[in-house]
């Protein structure tokens, strides 16, 4: 019985411990700046699984995002994003986001005239590799078992 107890103790203990915050809200303020503007996804890629079937941000298929318009304004970390590609549905929609200390990448797709506070769903992403004219969101999905990498690579639109 005391042995019971104990285990009972020692899980709870351990359980209290755990951090409740799966990504920090730390703002990595120069990184933000670097990405502020107007980019569009040139290429969506699947690194070693390049025939798998992948819906983005539980939207359309990761095809359907290359030649998507994204705006980052980083001053007060909104954006917009739109899809317009034949054979996919078009939409346009406000979005939140930000980049962390941890150089990861949170963002909110939000519906018009929704606040961002509202929103409790999310999709935290990697930085990959970045310059002054493009840069890469990571994602990992889970594909039998198996981490895999989704790289939506962005290039600058100058306007």
């Amino acid at each position: 019985m005391k042995k019971i107890i104990l285990l009972i103790v020692i899980v709870i203990a351990v359980t209290s411990c755990k951090s409740t915050s799966a990504t920090s809200t730390k703002i990595d303020s120069k990184s933000q700046y670097a990405i502020k503007g107007n980019w569009r996804i040139s290429s969506v890629s699947y690194p070693g699984s390049e025939y798998i079937k992948v819906n983005s941000f539980q939207i359309a298929d990761s095809k359907c995002f290359e030649g998507s318009s994204w705006k980052f304004v980083s001053n007060n970390n909104s954006g917009q994003m739109t899809i317009e590609r034949a054979n996919c549905p078009s939409m346009s929609s406000p979005i939140t986001w930000f980049i962390n200390k941890e150089g990861q990448f949170v963002l909110k797709i939000l519906n018009a005239g929704e606040k961002a506070k509202k929103v409790r769903e999310g999709y935290v992403l990697s930085m990959g590799e970045k310059s002054e004219e493009s840069f890469q969101l990571i994602d990992k999905i889970d594909v039998g078992g198996k981490l895999t990498d989704v790289v939506y690579q962005f290039q600058k639109v100058n306007k």
